[in-house]
């Protein structure tokens, strides 16, 4: 396994983390995901840890907490071997102190997962989405507490917008609070706009990628074709439509080329699609979800090997799509690329 510094930090990372989204199975949506107990749980972590995959991504709100409480039930015994990462904003419950970054609910928050995961402290913290109610320095404040106190190592965002990332940033800096090291994005062959401010950003600022969703919401895993219905019972049909909508030319575009270089290097699509992602600027960590040991291990086959040049281009141009303005020109027009090159 190759290990990548997390952004400007002394935090290093598997090129592949394992998403935890799939245990516990409490709801409509994360019951379509998977429904792994504690015991399943374990194997899957024993595999992961045997690979070299020693991050395991969550969150408070996957399964209402009960992904966190399978998570903490896998890892116990071996703290040590693992680093932990969750996150919190997102609403919990109907009440006032349920939702958002405010110092009351960061701290209540924390609390709350440190339980669940059975642990003193968490590796990675991170605000699950912006708060725009809440001052940032309110916020950063409160995380500053939460790292002195030793209940949190290092803090991120996740699907902030640039300027909410930038923001924050800019008054982590002024005020000497924790700067966030990590940005877990949606980022995919079907789904490219982190490109656009978020990737130039984060090079810019020292921000790691953390690639959540790297197979498109399932439309990378091999079974969307063209000219072909979705396998019946598969569970894509209650997850595709959740995610991001993807004009379908550009995904049957992408797949063919997919199949292509799969059968050139001998890999699975999915293999293919996750190693294009190990390639670009600033990903430090692509996380992987499994319902099985077969998918994990599928996952896992994404690593140890280099797509060449030739092939990253094929797919860099199957995938590609005209960004809005005023990101467009920088992309497009050669006077503008020269005096601000995209990061790609």
């Amino acid at each position: 396994m190759e290990y990548r510094r997390l952004g400007n930090s002394g935090l290093l990372v598997p090129a592949l983390s394992f998403g935890a989204g799939t245990f516990g199975g409490r709801g409509e949506l994360f019951s379509a995901w998977g429904d792994t107990d504690a015991q399943q749980a374990r194997r899957l972590v024993d595999i992961s840890l045997e690979a070299g995959v020693t991050m395991f991504d969550t969150a408070d709100v996957y399964s209402g907490g009960a992904s966190e409480e399978v998570l903490g039930a896998a890892i116990e015994g071996r703290r040590d071997e693992v680093l932990l990462s969750t996150k919190s904003t997102l609403p919990m419950g109907p009440g006032p102190y349920d939702a958002g970054s405010g110092r009351a609910r960061l701290i209540r928050a924390v609390e709350a997962s440190l339980r669940r995961l059975g642990t003193e402290y968490i590796d990675l913290f991170q605000l699950h989405a912006f708060d725009a109610a809440t001052p940032v320095e309110e916020v950063l404040h409160a995380l500053d507490d939460l790292v002195r106190s030793g209940k949190i190592r290092y803090v991120g965002a996740s699907n902030f917008a640039g300027w909410q990332l930038m923001k924050s940033l800019a008054a982590a800096d002024e005020h000497g609070l924790p700067r966030y090291i990590a940005h877990q994005v949606y980022y995919s062959l079907v789904g490219r706009d982190y490109e656009w401010e978020l990737m130039p950003l984060g090079r810019d600022q020292g921000v790691g990628a953390m690639v959540w969703s790297p197979l498109g919401w399932g439309r990378l895993t091999g079974k969307i074709r063209r000219g072909q219905p979705l396998p019946e019972g598969s569970r894509l049909h209650k997850t595709a439509d959740a995610g991001p909508p993807v004009n379908d030319e550009l995904l049957y575009d992408v797949v063919d080329v997919l199949d292509e270089i799969a059968a050139e290097t001998g890999r699975t699509i999915p293999q293919v699609a996750l190693n294009w992602l190990l390639s670009r600027p600033t990903v430090a960590t692509v996380i992987v979800g499994a319902r099985n040991e077969d998918q994990l291990r599928q996952n896992l086959g994404a690593v140890g090997w280099q797509l060449t040049a030739d092939q990253i281009a094929r797919l860099d141009k199957a995938s590609a799509v005209t960004p809005p303005y005023p990101y467009y020109p920088y992309y497009r027009l050669p006077d503008f690329a020269r005096l601000n090159p995209p990061a790609v």
